[in-house]
């Protein structure tokens, strides 16, 4: 596990952890080819972030329709569009702090309705298990970006722990794609609510190391 930042400059020059710089460089060189064709067509960041969000409920739908296997792809390209709307801002330079705000709370509001479609998918064959896992999956996966949110608002470093939304959408898309295994798409949400509980402790602990003595 990497190691979290202990430190804060200032509120605008938060130290990063390694993995969050892993992160980034990654994101970084996979998104800016793409961030220089989507410059050319004048589509904006904010059109992205909502293409975005009306792709994971078309895979909400596609869910709730009995579709897993095709809504796994959905799903995998609206993420692609979550990290493209802020690389063609950065690249364009139209990154705007409501831009920020749009971005967070559209994610927000696809990841639920994904997990709402998962959720009448439980309902509708009748798998109370997988039922009770969404439940647990939905707030422990917000409760991760809510603390970045809340931190980062601070003025501390909030991008500490080992499972953000980029390892959510992976692992959520590989549970849809594999559906057709008895207790995959299961497994998926189990492994989601885990490791994203475990990464609100780690960010709550970075967070009170960081306030120490304050």
């Amino acid at each position: 596990m990497e190691g979290s930042s202990v430190s804060v400059t200032s509120n605008n020059q938060r130290p990063r952890s390694r993995l969050a710089e892993a992160r980034k460089g990654a994101a970084h060189y996979l998104s800016q080819p793409l961030a220089r064709l989507l410059a050319r067509t004048g589509v904006t960041p904010n059109a992205l972030t909502w293409l975005g969000l009306l792709l994971s409920c078309g895979a909400a739908v596609l869910i709730a329709l009995k579709q897993p296997f095709a809504a796994g792809f959905v799903v995998l390209v609206a993420g692609l569009f979550d990290m493209l709307d802020g690389a063609l801002a950065r690249y364009t330079g139209q990154s705007t702090r409501f831009g920020a705000i749009l971005d967070s709370t559209l994610d927000r509001l696809g990841e639920s309705a994904v997990l709402l479609g998962i959720l009448i998918l439980f309902v509708r064959n009748y798998a109370p298990t997988g039922i009770i896992i969404v439940g647990f999956t939905l707030p422990g996966a917000l409760m991760v970006s809510y603390l970045r949110a809340r931190t980062e608002a601070a003025g501390l470093a909030g991008e500490a722990g080992f499972f953000t939304r980029t390892e959510r959408v992976i692992i959520l898309s590989l549970g849809l794609l594999l559906s057709s295994i008895n207790y995959a798409l299961m497994a998926a949400l189990g492994i989601i609510a885990f490791f994203s509980y475990l990464t609100v402790v780690q960010r709550l602990l970075n967070a009170r190391q960081q306030t120490k003595g304050n």
